[in-house]
């Protein structure tokens, strides 16, 4: 093969990986505009005096394309006070959907926070007061490629409330 040839076949290889990432880039863009629309709770379950394990229901919006989310976890305060830390299993979003996820979850009780305290919290069914702080490792495959962490501060839970 030529010089001339070989240049050629680069070029062809390039322009393809090209219109490859501008027409992948529209559902690219649109990961920004993913939202959660809204939260609730399956169930609790206390494990000991200090942890539980549940099920949270998260409405997520998603125009963009499939992808896995691999860890979550999160702090939420209660007039800024750290109430609980949380940890869920994955689960795979689908692309172009808004669907109610069902994320099973381990709590554990923050220091100086008791159950009795998440009693008296949730029996003013409200979530006036509760904040969140959440961490979340996602991929656009199961096996880790293409790796993304996203960081959110301060979500209001009281937006998401009916």
């Amino acid at each position: 093969m030529t010089i001339f040839a070989k240049m050629k076949t680069i070029r062809y290889i390039g322009l393809i990986v090209l219109a490859a990432v501008m027409l992948s880039s529209c559902g690219i863009c649109k990961v920004k505009d993913i939202s959660i629309s809204s939260v609730g709770i399956a169930y609790i379950v206390p494990t000991s005096n200090r942890s539980m394990d549940g099920k949270l229901l998260l409405g997520i919006n998603n125009p963009a394309m499939s992808f896995a989310i691999q860890d979550v976890i999160g702090t939420v305060r209660y007039k800024e006070k750290p109430i609980v830390y949380f940890r869920t299993d994955g689960l795979e979003l689908q692309g172009k959907s808004n669907k109610i996820y069902e994320l099973p979850c381990t709590v554990v009780l923050a220091d100086g926070a008791s159950l009795l305290d998440i009693l008296i919290i949730a029996s003013k069914r409200s979530l006036d007061g509760l904040k969140a702080d959440v961490d979340i490792q996602a991929a656009l495959k199961k096996n880790g490629i293409l790796r993304a962490p996203y960081s959110f501060r301060d979500l209001d839970l009281s937006s998401f409330s009916k």
